[in-house]
């Protein structure tokens, strides 16, 4: 009777674990997609940290398959339309390299909005998730954020003191807003993603950049330039980039609930935070070192040059805001609530 009864025990949780095999093996692969190199800091201390973390949470039933340096083909301003078309499933990217599309969101590249990372993108997911969801139809956004602000790494020795130093220099801009930027103060702005900049500079078609830190060694910025000019610490950078981790929306439905929860875990306010601080704002500092190490001339600009530099791109607000109320939204309110978000978050 005890044998019996044993084997039927012993058949009921072979049958269960024959049962749950298929769902204990089933195995979501996640095809990321993003622009830099494998090298580069945000592949190794954002991206890939990310996939590890979602597959150790889901049991490895989560796997990320990363394709940086555009391994998938296409260009930097085409990954967003790769993650909604189902091209990626998921994608690392600059919202704003497709120019005009995402007005409401590029509040946040105005010129002197940013102090941190870590704050700038805490600010910039509330933003998002409030007035511009609908700039990110057929993606969920897992994580967004932005940069520390923009520094100038310029091919000259001397660097750039003020502003009529600045003026008729040829300077890369990431974006439209960067571009307005660099015209108001009198440079002549050359639009193009990180990747083309090394080139750029070396061959002398262009005679800067505007770069966060975070993006120097990627660039390899600290061998080409030879002098770096900052804000004072504490003030608001120059300029800035946003960045979006989106997956694709279709792929995300599809996902078991278990597995969405893992996704979600790993999503939202405090991961963007995550992102602006373990990305860019901890790296600042030794990414600085690589450059004084070289020798490279950093430069602070003194508090009244500063201040030259601000009047002469005051108007950019303005111009944003017509813009934007132009296309049917609330540009005043949409700048407002940026800003008072920031003043929350990024102190």
């Amino acid at each position: 009777m005890q044998i019996r009864s044993t084997y039927r025990l012993a058949a009921a949780a072979a049958f269960a674990l024959s049962a749950m095999a298929p769902a204990m093996a089933q195995q979501v692969v996640l095809k990321v997609h993003h622009f830099l190199p494998g090298t580069s800091n945000v592949h190794r201390n954002l991206i890939q940290p990310w996939c590890d973390k979602i597959a150790k949470d889901s049991g490895d039933r989560l796997k990320c398959q990363i394709y940086p340096a555009m391994q998938l083909g296409g260009t930097p301003a085409q990954l967003f339309d790769q993650a909604r078309d189902g091209v990626a499933d998921i994608v690392w990217t600059i919202p704003t390299y497709s120019a005009g599309r995402f007005l409401k969101s590029e509040v946040f590249e105005l010129p002197f909005f940013t102090r941190s990372a870590k704050g700038s993108s805490t600010a910039f997911w509330h933003f998002v998730q409030k007035n511009a969801l609908d700039e990110y139809a057929g993606v969920k956004p897992l994580w967004l954020h932005t940069n520390d602000g923009s520094s100038f790494h310029l091919t000259s020795a001397k660097g750039v003191k003020n502003l009529d130093e600045l003026k008729g220099l040829k300077i890369r801009a990431a974006t439209r807003l960067n571009s307005r930027m660099l015209a108001a103060l009198g440079a002549t702005p050359v639009q193009m993603p990180l990747p083309a900049v090394p080139e750029a500079m070396s061959k002398g078609v262009i005679d800067g950049a505007m770069v966060p830190w975070e993006g120097v060694p990627a660039a390899k910025l600290q061998e080409i330039a030879k002098s770096h000019v900052d804000v004072p610490a504490g003030e608001p950078k120059f300029a800035n980039s946003i960045f979006a981790f989106v997956m694709n929306k279709a792929k995300y439905d599809s996902l078991p609930a278990d597995l969405k929860k893992v996704i979600d875990a790993n999503s939202g306010a405090e991961t963007s935070a995550w992102a602006g601080e373990k990305g860019f704002d901890s790296v600042v500092v030794p990414f600085h070192k690589l450059a004084t190490d070289r020798g490279n001339q950093v430069l602070a600009l003194p508090a009244a040059e500063l201040a030259r530099w601000t009047r002469a791109t005051a108007d950019i607000d303005d111009q944003w805001v017509k813009e934007v109320s132009a296309k049917g939204a609330n540009g005043a309110a949409l700048l407002e609530d940026a800003k008072a978000l920031s003043r929350q978050y990024d102190k």
